[in-house]
């Protein structure tokens, strides 16, 4: 059972610390605790099991934890990678852990019997551009069985001739072949299959240096493999590019389905699964924002709650906030999972925590 009060401070593989998190602010029945420490936490994986997975993007470890005492925090950690390049991107599939790196996707076999000696990877793709810029990513597993990940553009705005630059990618395992599957992709790190229509929803970062209030970052929709998302020809809802703008007559690029706000750095999602929170439907979706780098006054921070009916946006709301006081932030979420008993993970990559989030009244 939970607990009604917020933890701060919790001690796991040798180091604790405290988090304000009484400044936190959720809505009424909502309650929030640490989980889980692991340094640059960025995307999340769980097995059936009930090992959480995390890759990082700076720290270059992909890390197992478990709840082995049942008491809701992961208080034993494993590390089964290190010395990595930039392994952001977790999924796990069929006893297997794959990881996507900065240059290629590899595979720990039978990984959920073997955190205390993990395999050596296997490389399942290589060759991927050796660039740094935008080029930690997004994995996860589709309902087609097919592996899709993001690869950002190489720059803030530009042309590549490498098709796979400022894309989603499709890797079939059965062939091992991987290809762009929706293009004109700036930077995507976060994207979840629609529960009704398999629909792909993505966010995307928009460009920086038009000033503090665009473009826009974007929730978008592909319903299908094969479009164009506008990149660098327009930005958010048609705002032409000062360079590329010209040749935006060019393409047939799709519209936005819900803009976010400039600067706020939306990265991970996902669509509620879980049966415990009152009033949200499965098709519900949870968006961590990373929050501004670059912009005169600071937004983002937080973790917002998207409706949706159909193809449609039917409403964003915030759904936790605080971490950004004033113009100073002590925690920068990055990705969300739901767990199977429905509460929600948040990975802090600038905390090193995870948190969960779950509701019970009082």
């Amino acid at each position: 059972m939970h607990r009604l009060l917020l933890i701060t401070t919790l001690g796991i593989a040798g180091y604790s610390q405290a988090l304000p998190l009484e400044q936190l602010q959720l809505p009424p029945g909502y309650h929030i605790e640490i989980a889980a420490e692991v340094p640059n936490a960025r995307q999340m994986a769980l097995s059936p099991t009930g090992t959480l997975y995390v890759g990082t993007r700076r720290d270059g470890r992909v890390f197992a934890l478990q709840d082995r005492d049942g008491d809701q925090r992961y208080e034993t950690r494993h590390t089964l990678l290190s010395g990595r390049r930039m392994p952001n991107g977790v999924a796990w599939s069929d006893g297997d852990l794959y990881i996507a790196e900065l240059t290629q996707l590899v595979r720990l076999p039978d990984i959920d019997q073997r955190l205390d000696s993990p395999p050596a990877p296997e490389t399942l793709l290589d060759g991927l551009p050796d660039i740094t810029h935008h080029g930690w990513k997004y994995l996860k597993q589709g309902p087609d069985g097919a592996f899709y990940f993001t690869l950002g553009a190489p720059c803030n705005v530009c042309l590549e001739s490498d098709p796979r630059f400022a894309s989603i990618l499709r890797l079939d395992p059965e062939t091992g072949n991987a290809r762009p599957w929706a293009r004109g992709v700036r930077n995507s790190v976060g994207f979840a299959w629609h529960p009704e229509d398999n629909s792909l929803w993505f966010t995307d970062n928009g460009r920086d240096h038009l000033g503090d209030d665009q473009p826009d970052d974007e929730l978008n929709r592909a319903e299908r493999g094969g479009l164009h998302f506008g990149f660098p020809f327009v930005h958010g809802d048609s705002l032409p590019d000062p360079r590329f703008g010209s040749s935006a007559e060019v393409i047939n690029s799709e519209t936005p389905v819900a803009l976010l706000g400039a600067h706020v750095a939306a990265l991970g999602v996902t669509f509620y699964s879980g049966q415990q929170f009152p009033d949200t439907p499965h098709t519900s979706l949870f968006m961590a924002q990373h929050g501004s780098w670059n912009r005169s006054s600071k937004v983002g921070y937080r973790v917002m709650r998207v409706d949706t009916t159909g193809a449609a946006v039917t409403g964003i709301t915030p759904f936790i906030t605080g971490w950004l006081q004033e113009e100073t932030a002590w925690g920068r979420p990055v990705d969300v999972l739901v767990e199977a008993d429905g509460d929600l993970l948040i990975s802090d990559d600038k905390a090193g925590v995870i948190y969960r989030v779950w509701y019970q009244t009082d």
